[in-house]
């Protein structure tokens, strides 16, 4: 079971009101969270995602464990902590302004 926490407008997209509890076929990576998370709740697809390329939304981040993920390759695996759901995969939109 993966623990995905999401910022609050995208919980109000997807209709859910705390952390979202997903279970991932195969290996915990990026690419196999959020394509559960898109399968659940499809108004969340391409807010993530371009719909297209599949790549991150430049103001999306990943983290876990205290580490950015958004770098990483989405096939990457997620640390065991949150693979084994005791650590949440963390979605957060990112802020820029000058």
């Amino acid at each position: 079971m993966i623990r995905v926490e999401l910022p609050a407008h995208l919980r109000s997209l997807a209709g859910v009101s705390g952390e979202v509890r997903l279970e991932v076929e195969g290996a915990a990576t990026q690419r196999a969270v959020l394509d559960a998370l898109e399968a659940r709740y499809p108004t969340l697809g391409g807010t993530l995602r371009d719909h297209v390329t599949q790549v991150r939304r430049p103001f999306v981040r990943f983290f876990a464990c205290g580490q950015d993920l958004s770098h990483e390759s989405p096939d990457a695996p997620l640390p065991d902590a949150v693979a084994a759901g005791t650590e949440p995969f963390l979605v957060v939109g990112a802020i820029a302004g000058g």
